[in-house]
């Protein structure tokens, strides 16, 4: 044991009770200023999904052209300029080419430890999220200082490949220029662009992937009637759709995107099947450990959509991605997503004809329901591109179990397939010979609507049915 003089001793301990008192001090201190820093992060807020869609209108590009039209050369100048803008902000790589030569851009932004992986049209006619991934990277430039826009470039680094198919996107098909669904080739591999994304993910290993399409506009949410305008799906990883921490996190964030989407398209969210496809990637990444999210956009309320969608995918990321950074998609309640309404692949239909009369080949008449689907299609080349809507006659008889965009009563009226380039409400029409006026499924839905005048053969039209060419 150590002996030390009084006086010695005295000056020992005071030394002692100095530093402790300095270092209670310091501790009281910086419990402080970590307090408020903790409310402070506490308090940061995203902006409702209502005033997420409002500033979406001020960064959208008016320099684009409509989603189905915007081709390779639109994304390679708007991400150049973009990283010619923000230099510091945006990383701009080639991470492969397509088929035929195209580059694959990779996009990274943020500084956060937790990596997240985004990719769009790998199916070259699914345009929808392209567009909104670049809208949604111009905002967080613009909005950085944010607190909350910084608080998700502190925690999360983006990834993102905004046009997976750019060989598809450029004839407005699905598959790739092999003629290969880049979504059934995560394990063959055949294509450059499933090998560009299957290096990506092993090379980044992301925590979660967003993988973005669009579906048919048939698809309806359950038998409700409405359309499916975002289905979200966690992709099943084994035939048995079990769960693993990673595939509920992505129900978790897929009930977080219900929860916004719902507040602007009310009814209008689906859940996309979730049979397990061993060739996908989507399914794929959650089994290798990257436990994705599917957005599927669908129909819209009125004709044209593009809009409207392209900012339901915007405030879906957004929000999406704010919930991965503070922490909340962990939080969020799984059973939001599993009370999705599962979508009914044919449940609906653009235009309903109910209860009207329709004539047979034998020239006999009947009564039933017409349902006319829509689809588009992109006509010319290079920079002469037009999209046209294209309507068809999908569904005859009995269809009271389809929804519609658009219910007409036809009770009292004939529909008979349009004649004449002329012809408009109004006009008097002879219907002389029937039987070469039946409808048939997968014909062109430009119709008329004849109402019986006191003539036998004589009808006034009501309304004529004309889509683009």
């Amino acid at each position: 044991m150590l002996h030390v003089g009084r006086s010695r001793y005295s000056r020992f301990v005071a030394r002692c009770c100095l530093v402790v008192t300095w270092s209670l001090v310091g501790t009281a201190h910086s419990a402080q200023s970590a307090a408020p820093a903790m409310s402070s992060s506490a308090s940061i807020t995203i902006p409702t999904p209502q005033a997420l869609a409002a500033q979406w209108e001020q960064v959208h590009s008016k320099a684009l052209p409509v989603a189905p039209l915007v081709r390779h050369p639109d994304v390679e100048q708007h991400l150049k300029a973009l990283q010619a803008r923000a230099p510091d902000f945006f990383q701009l790589e080639v991470a492969g080419h397509s088929v035929e030569g195209r580059a694959l851009y990779h996009v990274t932004l943020g500084t956060g430890p937790r990596h997240i992986l985004l990719w769009s049209q790998m199916h070259g006619d699914e345009p929808t999220a392209t567009t909104a991934l670049l809208d949604l990277f111009e905002y967080l430039r613009t909005h950085r200082e944010e607190p909350w826009v910084s608080r998700l470039l502190s925690s999360l680094t983006l990834h993102a490949v905004p046009m997976l198919n750019p060989d598809g996107a450029e004839r407005f098909q699905r598959r790739n220029a092999q003629g290969i669904d880049i979504n059934r080739d995560a394990l063959a591999l055949q294509t450059p662009e499933a090998r560009t994304l299957k290096s990506l993910r092993d090379k980044l290993q992301p925590s979660v992937g967003f993988n973005l399409h669009n579906q048919g506009w048939r698809h309806a949410v359950g038998d409700t009637g409405r359309p499916a305008s975002i289905s979200l799906l966690a992709p099943a990883f084994d035939r048995a759709r079990s769960d693993n921490p990673g595939r509920i996190l992505a129900k978790k964030v897929c009930a977080v995107i219900r929860d916004a989407v719902e507040t602007l398209a009310p009814g209008q969210v689906g859940r996309y099947d979730d049979s397990f496809e061993v060739r996908a990637f989507g399914d794929n990444m959650t089994l290798w450990g990257t436990p994705t999210v599917l957005i599927e956009t669908g129909a819209w309320l009125s004709l044209p959509p593009d809009e409207p969608l392209v900012r339901l995918n915007f405030v879906a990321l957004a929000t999406a991605l704010d919930a991965l950074a503070n922490g909340q998609a962990e939080k969020a309640d799984v059973a939001r997503y599993d009370s999705i309404p599962e979508n009914e692949s044919s449940g609906l239909v653009h235009l309903l004809l109910k209860g009207v009369g329709m004539f047979g080949a034998d020239g006999k008449p009947f009564t039933g329901d017409v349902g006319i689907a829509v689809s588009r299609a992109v006509r010319g080349q290079g920079k002469k591109l037009q999209l046209a809507h294209v309507g068809k006659v999908e569904e005859l008889g009995d269809l009271r179990i389809l929804g519609a965009l658009e219910t007409v009563d036809g009770k009292g009226l004939f529909v008979v397939p349009l004649t004449g380039k002329g012809a408009k409400p109004g006009d008097t029409y002879r219907l002389t010979r029937p039987a070469k006026q039946s409808l048939s499924l997968g014909q062109r839905a430009d119709l008329m609507l004849l109402k019986p005048l006191d003539s036998s053969d004589t009808y006034r039209i009501e309304r004529v049915i004309r889509f683009d060419p």
